[in-house]
């Protein structure tokens, strides 16, 4: 029997909250292993475990690693109708939507900012897993249609940092609609001859993964991620047949030419940076100080 089961209800309910509440604890679970690591060792590793298994983290945490220096500039996002069906099931979308704003204090599942990447102007649009999942409504549609006009009137690159259960279904066809939407911004951003890459984080499937998440120039994916349309049993069910072990990961997606890099989240700011270096020229954006010197030391 669990010692705790003999506290009285008051100190019972104090150490529930300490359980549940995975920011106040000095130890985090690898979700890979098992194993507890000090929490301050794994923010100083980017969220990657010893095992290697790299932890969701938030949007502020991925633009304090990607952009120069940890600076950006937040882009306010347009509003939407909020529950444009009136949907319920057990619960009323309302009541999921407040639910889902007061876990992370936003809106909705998409985050974006602008900045400078190796000295290259850079608009970054983080979808949050933690709200709702990620799944892509309407917001999130108006939210990446907005961070690709700030790119195209900024000259920046666009990058896009997945992490989706798919569409979200309380919007039922609004949501699909923002398939399309989100690819006709993409074509407005590659017109302007700037650059589109996508980050894959894990898991990024559904409808995400059927539109602007495999779209990218480059297709840079974090280890380990699961990038699929649907889940394994439900293919497996359809097709009869048993399929190979980690068909739907990054590494086997890379050997298969559907995605071009696997990258560790540590090496992921200097490969997003040369790739940028490749795709624009020195003239689309100012170039760093640290930039700029390293290329006086290498000419000497």
């Amino acid at each position: 029997m669990n010692w705790l089961t003999n506290l009285p209800p008051g100190l019972k309910s104090i150490f529930a909250k300490k359980d549940e509440s995975e920011g106040d604890s000095l130890w985090v679970k690898c979700p890979k292993t098992g194993e507890l690591v000090y929490r301050q060792e794994l923010e100083s590793a980017y969220w990657v475990t010893p095992s290697g298994a790299h932890m969701r983290v938030s949007p502020e945490q991925r633009f304090k690693y990607m952009f120069d220096g940890g600076l950006w500039t937040e882009i306010p996002m347009p509003p939407v109708m909020r529950d444009p069906l009136k949907f319920k099931d057990d619960k009323r979308y309302t009541d999921r939507l407040k639910a889902a704003k007061a876990k992370t204090g936003r809106e909705d599942c998409m985050v974006a900012a602008h900045g400078e990447i190796n000295g290259r102007k850079s608009v970054i649009l983080v979808q949050d897993f933690a709200f709702m999942g990620g799944s892509l409504g309407m917001a999130a549609g108006e939210a990446f249609i907005k961070a690709a006009e700030v790119a195209v009137a900024r000259k920046a690159a666009l990058i896009v940092i997945t992490a989706s259960g798919g569409a979200r279904m309380q919007e039922s066809s609004f949501a699909l609609m923002q398939m399309p939407r989100t690819v006709l911004a993409i074509q407005d951003v590659k017109r302007a001859k700037l650059p589109y890459i996508v980050i894959l984080s894990d898991p990024t499937s559904g409808g995400v993964l059927a539109s602007y998440a495999m779209l990218g120039d480059v297709q840079i994916a974090e280890p380990g991620a699961q990038l699929a349309f649907t889940g394994p049993r439900v293919i497996e069910a359809t097709i009869r047949e048993k399929l190979p072990e980690g068909f739907q990961r990054s590494e086997f997606l890379r050997e298969r030419g559907m995605v071009d890099i696997v990258c560790s989240r540590k090496e992921l700011t200097a490969t997003v940076g040369a790739v940028l270096g490749m795709l624009m020229p020195a003239s689309r954006g100012r170039r760093s100080k640290a930039v700029a010197s390293e290329d006086v030391a290498a000419a000497k």
